[in-house]
């Protein structure tokens, strides 16, 4: 198929399937559709029983789909500027502390408590694992995705502050989990022996700093263009330029494309509406973006719905899969329990803060993008079965259970 088709296709089964959600299940947005398009795909599994023709042309098709390439490198940029543009900085002001330290110290913990167990449950079943294989499924499975709980945070009337460090931590921890993940894949490449500590750092700090410095310089050039004009179309065009330059130039130059266009984003937001913009321009900038994001955001959950027709279904990987969700959620608890105690006192955190973060650190799309970006001798095939088994799990079960955790935390503290 072509690329304007299988486009078609997707488009279409988005259309359909929000539909189907908003007229009769009136599930939230995301995990409405992506329960939907798992339906959909056990369904052709099932015809294909009866008439292998669907099914092989199913297949065809999402394997035609470079679903890494397709989120890494386009939809990703866009997602998180969408997000990061309605970011307010007077609220990541206040939580920076402990959001800089779950974006970057807890996802380095995460990744190594995450490997560390899962190479620890692959030798008790006797099935080892390389150890640097294990760490970068630890780096892959870690980065949150705040799309699918976000609009349930709002349902459950939780409060701002909680909502930030959620938004913040995963606006940061996916270009943060995508930099430790590329470390740790050169590592396996080349060998630990042909990279010193030396190269490991500049390495990380290259791709991290040079980023945020990409993206507040491009920001800035924008605003810049925009401040000395004032039309909508124009500058809809140029927030538009603006983040499809950065992720050509972050991939030429190798910095982190996630953490420029957040940067950007968060910078744009900020200064753009109240020196740059008109009331009109800000209006059509906003509703511009809101509906890329919704759209992409609707793709992007069918397609992981529909990733089910190629996720390799070997019992021992769907049963590692299931002790996996357990790991990751304890993994993830570990590691914000330090930056949870650091900042407790200072910042007058929600009771159970951390229970919350954790229950509502759903893993998306960017986690399964990675796992096919895996090269066959590192485990491809198992750790995606894994993935995909952690994700569902995600989005389905903690996205649906999540405002009510946070409705019942809040009942108890008003009446404690």
């Amino acid at each position: 198929m072509s690329i304007f088709n299988i486009i078609t296709v997707l488009i279409i089964l988005s259309a359909v399937f929000a539909f189907i959600n908003t007229r009769f299940l009136k599930l939230p947005f995301t995990i409405g559709l992506m329960i939907i398009a798992i339906i959909f795909t056990v369904g052709i599994s099932i015809l294909g029983h009866f008439n292998h023709y669907v099914l092989d042309e199913a297949k065809l098709m999402i394997q035609s789909v470079d679903f890494e390439t397709a989120l890494l490198d386009i939809m990703l940029s866009f997602l998180l500027f969408a997000g990061a543009l309605h970011t307010k900085l007077e609220s990541l002001k206040r939580q920076k502390g402990p959001i800089a330290l779950f974006a970057t110290i807890g996802v380095v913990l995460s990744t190594f408590l995450i490997g560390t167990m899962m190479y620890y449950l692959f030798m008790a079943f006797s099935y080892p694992i390389n150890y640097i294989y294990c760490l970068l499924f630890g780096a892959l499975i870690s980065p949150t995705d705040p799309i699918a709980v976000l609009g349930i945070l709002k349902d459950a009337n939780a409060p701002k502050k909680l909502e930030t460090k959620i938004v913040g931590e995963s606006l940061f921890n996916d270009g943060v989990g995508v930099v430790v993940f590329i470390v740790l894949f050169k590592i396996a490449q080349q060998g630990l022996e042909a990279m010193s500590f030396a190269d490991v750092s500049l390495l990380f700090v290259t791709e991290v700093a040079g980023g945020m410095i990409l993206g507040l310089s491009a920001g800035w050039g924008a605003f810049r263009l925009m401040k000395v004009i004032d039309n909508y179309e124009t500058e809809v065009i140029i927030t538009l330029a603006l983040v499809m330059g950065i992720s050509a130039l972050a991939h030429y130059l190798h910095v982190s494309g996630p953490l420029a266009v957040v940067v950007a984003g968060i910078f744009l937001g900020n200064k753009a509406p109240k020196i740059a913009w008109s009331a009109n321009t800000h209006t059509y900038v906003d509703k511009f973006w809101e509906l890329i994001d919704v759209l992409l955001n609707a793709v992007l959950f069918v397609l992981i719905g529909l990733e089910l027709l190629v996720v390799t279904m070997n019992g021992k990987y769907l049963l590692f899969g299931m002790i996996a969700i357990p790991l990751a959620l304890l993994a993830r608890f570990i590691a914000l329990s330090g930056p949870v105690a650091i900042f407790k006192s200072k910042l007058d955190f929600i009771p159970k803060t951390n229970l919350i973060m954790t229950w509502g650190g759903i893993r998306g799309g960017i986690s399964i993008a990675l796992a096919l970006s895996l090269e066959p001798q590192m485990g491809r095939e198992l750790f995606l079965t894994i993935t995909y088994v952690i994700v569902v799990f995600s989005i389905i079960i903690q996205g649906l259970t999540i405002g009510s955790l946070v409705k019942w935390v809040l009942k108890r503290s008003e009446s404690g």
